[in-house]
């Protein structure tokens, strides 16, 4: 683990603790405590429950990932139109 700036918070009187913008683009944190006490967040961001699925299936999510990466490189190829699947339902 790479060791970064220090930043001192305090409570206030109900024991709350701002983290400011330490907490941006997170959605929620979980929190435990380790054998020196020291007190753990971990962040979590909230994904919609219809792209849930994406990051269950493993094999989805890195041919997603592969092709950001083509797209990114500019490793693309011109396929038909999609037009004809336009009606199909959708799970």
């Amino acid at each position: 683990m790479v060791a970064r700036a220090v930043k001192t918070v305090r409570p206030d009187s109900k024991g709350r603790i701002t983290l400011g913008n330490l907490a941006e683009g997170i959605s929620s944190f979980a929190i435990s405590r380790d054998e020196k006490n020291r007190i753990i967040l971990e962040p979590f961001v909230e994904v919609p429950a219809r792209e849930q699925w994406l990051f269950k299936n493993k094999t989805a999510l890195n041919q997603v990932k592969q092709g950001l990466d083509d797209a990114a490189s500019g490793r693309l190829k011109k396929r038909g139109s999609f037009a004809k699947y336009k009606d199909d339902e959708l799970d």
